[in-house]
């Protein structure tokens, strides 16, 4: 690749310009991703991809051809992961287990690659260089028994060398040798038809899964695809729904019923620990509420909802809302799969929670900071000082010198955080966004602040029950959205952590994620907000991806639902008491949100929400206190 051709002209010890080097590279990258918003950063930092957003380590003054030749082979694998893959076949056909995931995730990579360097020998190289340059990084060379060779570098050395007929580099040492025999006696009768399947990625995944099921580390992928593949939209779309697609509504539908109800359970519970609450308001505190309170006490103010007429504004419909439903956890599935749940989610990520629980502790040191009492002195009424009475005794005619603390705004607080539960989230990411959602409810649970936890999918693949009524209705043109709502409750938010973290391992369930619709989740959470009696309201999103639902796009314009989610956040940024904030994960949300970070890498999460969370009350500590509280 051109770029650096100049370097024989410089001074010697000057500095090489590099930029038309960075500016052919962007354009390469370009080019083999197929798209002109490709966006390339050169920085001093972890190489990433987000989206059309791609980051490459900056370079050296005066680098060598093996620095260009690598940095040039990070371009191209970015590139061709932009090109030739697509996350949603990617995450739908996505393991659960750890290991068979990181397989999984390995091989995809060596796929795309592949693809690349069978097309064209320079790009082949470049690959080879990059390759090179992590093995000798990662000192394979220095692993001689299989328990220390990870098997997902030994698998994607494996498949990439089965698909370009390419031996590993050296630096890969002995990796791939540890586990060859292992391979193949698993899986080396696939890689036939895995190199047929280049071209295709669902076809691929679908060998990679058979491999994973005979190597034992996941369940078979017969069980896994009667969910959206057959389920697919047919050219005639006067076709019925299929029996499979019938069946599976018809699971989610009794999926509801396992459980028996214990919402008087719950609601004792709940009314147990609000008394518990209630015991700990001193005196004062009831004063003070009598006092400056001239409303009816217990009554909760409700402000206007600045999205009741929103839809009509934008021109967004809902065919039917029939058949959503907003429903607790704890009704999804009974008891003994809850816990088996929250066990597999609590051993799937136990080296992450010392982590998680670090960020969250300085968080709740900066929260319990900020309630340290402030006081106002020298008034002329409130609490009578009494460090000062000793002016009264050495100056009789002194006056009294009174006391008032000051009011401290983050206590009367409650946060949301709202995950999605879409297919794309599958695997690592909805394990990361559970553990950290627990941490940090429990976290700010001890400073005093509410948080509830929900999530937002939906109840079948390709329009559920909703498409089966707009069926039988004969088509109507422009229906709007056309699949049926699931809105998730994990953790009300005067519900006490103890009694919910159970639900959160619901996550986990094969079959619960599947499509997201944005905007009408935003609504949901944002309306239970506004019902909460707290002073400020906090809700962040939790997302991977702009929302999608094949049903509803299939029969209205391409970008009906982005353009309701960004009508949506307008709304609530510009008129609604609800703090947004949102973190995208893999997926640029600033062009959404105004308060918004995105982040490469799930394991990024609990870092972004905490700051994120820190930030937030900074902002309320540093502002006006308001004033004193009055007090006989």
């Amino acid at each position: 690749m051109a770029g650096a051709g100049d370097n024989s002209k410089a001074r010697p010890g000057a500095p090489v310009d590099l930029e038309p080097f960075r500016r052919a590279l962007t354009g390469c990258i370009r080019s083999v991703a197929g798209s002109s918003e490709v966006e390339v950063a050169f920085a001093n930092d972890k190489p990433g991809m987000a989206g059309d957003r791609m980051r490459l380590p900056e370079l050296s003054k005066k680098p060598g051809q093996h620095e260009l030749a690598v940095l040039r082979g990070l371009g191209d694998s970015m590139a061709l992961r932009r090109a030739c893959h697509d996350e949603r076949i990617h995450t739908q056909f996505a393991p659960q287990g750890e290991d068979a995931r990181a397989i999984y995730d390995a091989v995809e990579q060596a796929r795309v690659e592949a693809i690349g360097a069978n097309r064209m020998a320079g790009m082949a190289k470049n690959l080879g260089s990059m390759q090179a340059d992590k093995y000798a990084k990662s000192n394979f060379r220095a692993i001689s028994e299989r328990s220390e060779a990870p098997i997902e570098e030994a698998m994607s050395l494996f498949v990439r060398e089965a698909l370009t007929g390419q031996r590993p580099p050296e630096a890969a040492g002995q990796v791939l040798d540890l586990w060859r025999e292992f391979f193949s006696d698993t899986a080396a009768k696939d890689m036939g038809s895995l190199k047929d399947a280049i071209e295709d990625q669902e076809a691929f995944a679908r060998i990679v899964r058979t491999m994973l099921s005979s190597m034992h580390l996941a369940e078979d992928i017969s069980e896994q695809s009667q969910e959206p593949d057959e389920q697919e939209e047919t050219t005639d779309e006067e076709q019925p729904r299929s029996q499979e697609e019938n069946e599976d509504a018809a699971e989610d539908e009794a999926g509801t019923e396992e459980a028996p109800s214990e919402e008087n359970q719950s609601a004792d519970e709940q009314m147990e620990e609000g008394e518990t609450d209630g015991a700990e308001m001193s005196d004062d505190d009831l004063m003070e509420e009598t006092d400056d309170d001239s409303e009816t006490p217990g009554e909760v103010k409700r402000p206007n909802n600045p999205l009741s007429d929103l839809n009509e504004k934008v021109d967004y419909k809902v065919f039917t809302v029939e058949f959503d439903e907003e429903i607790s956890a704890d009704e999804l599935c009974d008891e003994a799969e809850l816990d088996r749940l929250r066990a597999f989610l609590d051993k799937q990520l136990a080296h992450l929670q010392g982590a998680v629980g670090r960020l969250a502790n300085k968080l709740q040191r900066r929260l319990m900071a900020q309630q340290n009492r402030s006081w106002d002195f020298d008034l002329e009424e409130g609490y009578l000082d009494t460090a000062r009475l000793t002016r009264m005794v050495i100056d009789p005619m002194q006056p009294l010198s009174f006391k008032m603390e000051r009011d401290t705004n983050f206590r009367d607080t409650v946060v949301s955080l709202v995950i999605d539960n879409s297919g794309s989230m599958r695997g690592r990411p909805i394990t990361v966004a559970a553990t950290c959602a627990d941490i940090l409810a429990r976290t700010l649970e001890r400073c005093g602040v509410k948080v509830e936890i929900l999530g937002f999918t939906t109840k079948a693949w390709k329009g559920g029950q909703s498409r089966e009524k707009w069926l039988a209705s004969g088509k109507p043109v422009a229906p709007g959205r056309l699949n049926d709502l699931r809105h998730i409750v994990y953790k009300s938010a005067d519900a006490p952590w103890r009694r919910a973290k159970r639900n959160l391992g619901l996550m986990m369930r094969e079959g619960l994620l599947k499509e997201n619709i944005d905007g009408e989740a935003l609504i949901w959470a944002h309306n239970r907000l506004l019902g909460r009696p707290e002073q400020r309201k906090i809700m962040m999103m939790i997302s991977d991806g702009a929302p999608v639902d094949d049903s509803t796009l299939s029969v209205n314009p391409g970008n009906y639902l982005e353009r309701h989610l960004r009508a949506v956040i307008e709304e609530i940024e510009t008129k609604s008491p609800v703090e947004l904030l949102a973190i995208g994960i893999g997926h640029d949300v600033t062009r959404y949100y105004r308060k918004a970070v995105t982040i490469i890498d799930a394991d990024e999460l609990a870092g972004a929400m905490t700051e994120q969370l820190a930030a937030l009350f900074a902002d309320e500590a540093e502002a006006p206190r308001g004033k004193a509280r009055r007090r006989a």
